[in-house]
């Protein structure tokens, strides 16, 4: 899995249609997000994952940390994916991979100004049951671990790249103006924007959504 691109955020199917018809490869889905305010409902979102055309496919993005509530939402939004946000036990993550081994697990490595070793030793303990990681940027004002249109340490992701035996998703602050230079300074297999592809009206922008993906596969090119 690598140079694949990822929209997070869909608010419709209007929205995916057009993600799809611009290139990016999966879109992400937040539900049953801590705060209460999805972009879209469950049932809305079931039918925009159900009408992407292949090879598209649609990411539970989740905060759940419960296997089984997981797996379950899953089966009900019909996703193949999950990317987990939450404070996910390692044995949780175990017991996801025991009772859904068709699903391609993705977790977070949210980064913070001084958790480089704690992110390193998430990596050890748990590439085994996990098929993807994706690093992201913490937010001290709100507490939020996604989806703040912040830049973290660079450094940071390119060292647990170099850790993984599994491939990495980088999210965080990236938008068609620094997609490049994220993918040259850290050579991850996947890149994932949200907020900063947004216009005025929240609703994704389909110029900067095309260029987005543009910078993204040409850089994803000349490191591969």
């Amino acid at each position: 899995m690598s140079a694949l691109v990822q929209v997070a955020g869909i608010i419709d199917e209007a929205e995916a249609q057009m993600l799809c018809e611009a290139g990016v490869d999966w879109l992400g889905f937040p539900l049953r997000l801590p705060s209460g305010k999805d972009d879209i409902t469950e049932s809305d979102a079931a039918k925009a994952i159900a009408g992407l055309p292949a090879p598209h496919q649609g990411v539970l993005i989740s905060y759940l940390t419960d296997a089984a509530e997981v797996a379950g939402f899953c089966r009900e939004l019909g996703v193949r994916a999950v990317q987990l946000h939450g404070d996910v036990e390692d044995e949780q993550l175990r017991i996801l991979k025991d009772i859904a081994p068709e699903l391609y697990v993705l977790k977070s490595l949210v980064v913070r100004t001084d958790n480089a070793k704690e992110l390193l030793a998430q990596v050890d303990r748990t590439a085994d049951v996990v098929d993807m990681f994706i690093t992201d940027t913490f937010d001290p004002r709100t507490g939020a671990k996604g989806a703040t249109g912040l830049l973290h340490d660079w450094s940071v992701s390119a060292e647990l790249v170099a850790r993984s035996p599994k491939p990495l998703m980088m999210a965080g602050g990236l938008s068609p103006d620094n997609v490049a230079d994220a993918i040259r300074q850290v050579r991850p297999a996947a890149v994932d924007a949200h907020s900063l592809l947004e216009g005025a009206d929240g609703r994704k922008d389909a110029v900067k959504v095309r260029d987005f993906v543009t910078r993204a596969r040409d850089a994803f090119a000349k490191i591969n």
